[in-house]
């Protein structure tokens, strides 16, 4: 049994360097209003050459896993990549990052936002949620990665509507109207309320219908219906990944239970106070805190070396 750890999107060591290492560089509308696409341009460009760095970084302290934020671009929405000025070097960019991070075997993902809702019965938020998952499709491509699972495409089925089997067949509907380059990267993950989808859900009515695999969230089932146990979560999650690319889970602790009773219990805590259980699969594993790559080494120093000692 092998567990790769993984983190998301910011590496908060090199954002305090000076000059700063990022990829989420952004603005408000109204600067983008004002500058246009060829601010937005610039600052995608530098994103995209610190995302190099920040794998660099993760080669060098051997991590495996990663997810690019999905902020590369600022205000996405508004143009089409060929608009930018500086769209070949951005090309040239992103072939790079893709280079770097398969010849250093690191894998990486993307978790676009809650507001990509396929289950949506309004025309406008699911054609807005195509043009999103087209653009983080696009991204891949152009990075080289493989149109499989290998390099997913992470959401979530959406909002239930008060009757969640209609919302589902409304998602897998809607999803045969995605392009390859999404569609067979495209990942569903178990939510962390109770009026929404668990693993067992996910498996009965979207992998049944579509073999789009499951990504186990060990906080949301704390959170989410209950409707198994643990281990026959994971174990279902685990049974939709095709053979030969494993199974990516997400590893969060309630900060409520650990940090700050005040906060709803599906907010993330700071560091980590509970290992993921794996049940002995082989897995990657994105870790979700808040403090990113620090609380991803300390994990190892907290739970994964003394575990080989105990088994030593």
């Amino acid at each position: 049994m092998t567990v790769n750890l993984g983190y998301a999107c910011l590496n908060t060591t090199l954002q305090q360097q000076k000059p700063k290492v990022t990829c989420n560089r952004g603005m408000i509308r109204r600067t983008f209003l004002a500058k246009g696409v060829d601010y937005a341009s610039s600052l995608a460009l530098q994103n995209i050459l610190d995302l190099s760095a920040i794998l660099e970084w993760n080669a060098a302290n051997n991590i495996k896993v990663f997810r690019i934020t999905s902020c590369l671009f600022p205000w996405a929405s508004e143009y089409e990549l060929e608009q930018l000025p500086d769209f070949h070097r951005i090309c040239v960019a992103l072939k790079a990052a893709g280079d770097l991070a398969k010849s250093t075997g690191q894998r990486v993902s993307f978790h676009p936002g809650p507001f990509n809702i396929l289950s949506s019965p309004k025309e406008h938020v699911v054609r807005n949620s195509y043009k999103d998952l087209e653009h983080h499709g696009r991204i891949f491509d152009l990075m080289g990665m493989p149109r499989n699972h290998w390099a997913k495409i992470n959401i979530h089925v959406g909002a239930s509507y008060g009757n969640r089997e209609k919302a589902i067949q409304t998602w897998c509907k809607n999803f045969d109207g995605l392009s390859d380059a999404v569609k067979s990267r495209l990942t569903v993950e178990n939510d962390d309320k109770e009026n929404l989808y668990s693993t067992k859900m996910l498996y009965d009515w979207v992998y049944s219908q579509t073999g789009v695999p499951i990504v186990f969230d060990s906080h949301h089932f704390e959170c989410g219906p209950q409707d198994t146990d643990y281990e026959e979560a994971l174990l279902m999650a685990v049974d939709t990944w095709p053979k030969g690319i494993r199974p990516t889970c997400h590893h969060s602790n309630s900060r409520k239970n650990y940090e700050d009773p005040t906060v709803m219990k599906n907010a993330h805590s700071d560091w980590y106070y509970e290992p993921f259980i794996d049940c002995g699969f082989d897995l990657d594993v994105v870790l979700e805190c808040k403090k990113k790559e620090l609380a991803l080494l300390k994990y190892r120093r907290d739970f994964c070396e003394e575990q080989s000692l105990e088994a030593a």
